[in-house]
């Protein structure tokens, strides 16, 4: 019995100096029952298609608001959404607003947009959005320059932010890939996506500001606000290589990311260098969250919806969780899944957004 209990501990003890939980995974199968977050989402709709699908799934959901209409109205309408949706579903929902440029050049559109930001964090908002408008399409009094987000008539509005600890997140800029031609672009929803939208595609107008630019810009809005609570949406627009994300994740070491509408091009960084990628995943685990960008306006069948959400959460589960070699219309030609571990999994799906959103 005293041999037996020795060799009991001396198994035990190698197996802390040599990390054996790090060698613990979830299945495929674990999908449903592991708490996680989506951290991305758009639902400008009042049914609760969404909201229940997510529910099913064990997921949380943030809903954010964005200036894609470049008016107050689409704001305000947007937020109505949003908080009819948290309201039905308080224990699900955290919703992040926005501003809009309308009327920037308007004395009172600084306290206009504050007026504002102060009415949705009353009714419960946790932080707000800032999009690749400011940067890519907001023009100057002269109508030829573009405003970037590092301009000083912005300094107030982030300021009171930063006093105030909101969350901002930032979708500045887009992927490498817009200033690329369509035929070299490395994944083949960014080939759509800006066929689709030219007005967005940068490589159809070298006279705008350029990738560097935005990421210069939105670095120096940064380094004024050292102490923002800040989010990188769709990685931070850095999807293109973890290894230059990872060196903006260290010079900003309070910023996180979220992987939203970018998991093409983590599969095809995966094709190039799969153990790359994994050690990106393993050594920021603390800094990543998991994100879709996907959303409801009420005009998608139902089933059509449900089928979507799922054929896109478990295709990144899998690749998360497995070892499987996979294919997605995203991009061209099989990857394999990086199967990390349960800790590193619970920190990227959940734990990081629970900290920050806080949905407990």
């Amino acid at each position: 019995m005293k041999t037996l209990y020795l060799t009991y501990f001396l198994i035990v003890a190698i197996c802390a100096l040599q990390g054996c939980h790090k060698y613990e995974y979830y299945s495929l199968t674990d999908y449903s029952s592991v708490r996680k977050a989506d951290v991305h989402v758009h639902i400008r709709t009042e049914r609760n298609t969404f909201s229940e699908k997510a529910k099913t799934d064990n997921f949380k959901l943030v809903n954010i608001v964005v200036d894609g209409a470049g008016n107050w109205k689409n704001i305000r309408d947007q937020f109505q959404y949003a908080s009819f949706q948290q309201k039905a579903y308080p224990e699900q929902y955290q919703t992040i607003t926005s501003f809009s440029t309308e009327g920037f050049h308007d004395p009172e559109w600084p306290k206009k947009v504050q007026t504002w930001l102060d009415s949705c964090f009353a009714m419960g908002s946790t932080g707000i959005k800032v999009w690749k408008n400011i940067g890519m399409s907001l023009k100057d009094q002269d109508e030829q320059t573009n405003i970037m987000l590092d301009d000083d008539r912005f300094d107030t509005i982030f300021s009171v932010l930063e006093q105030q600890k909101k969350l901002v997140i930032g979708h500045l800029g887009e992927p490498l890939n817009c200033w690329l031609p369509l035929k070299e672009m490395t994944t083949n929803n960014d080939r759509s996506y800006f066929e689709e939208h030219p007005e967005y595609h940068m490589y159809r107008h070298p006279d705008l500001p350029s990738y560097q630019e935005q990421m210069t810009a939105r670095d120096r809005r940064l380094d004024k606000h050292p102490n923002l609570r800040f989010i990188g949406a769709h990685m931070a627009s850095i999807e293109w290589d973890v290894d230059t994300l990872g060196h903006w994740l260290d010079r900003y070491p309070q910023a996180t990311i979220d992987l939203a509408a970018r998991m093409g091009q983590v599969f095809f960084q995966t094709q190039q260098n799969r153990k790359k990628v994994r050690n990106f995943f393993i050594k920021y685990q603390d800094r990543i969250l998991y994100g879709t960008d996907m959303g409801d306006r009420g005009t998608a069948a139902a089933s059509v919806l449900r089928q979507s959400m799922t054929e896109t959460w478990q295709r990144d589960w899998k690749y998360f969780v497995s070892n499987e070699m996979m294919e997605s219309h995203l991009i061209n030609g099989p990857f394999q899944g990086i199967q990390l571990p349960k800790k590193v999994i619970d920190k990227i799906y959940f734990k990081n957004a629970d900290l920050i959103f806080d949905f407990d």
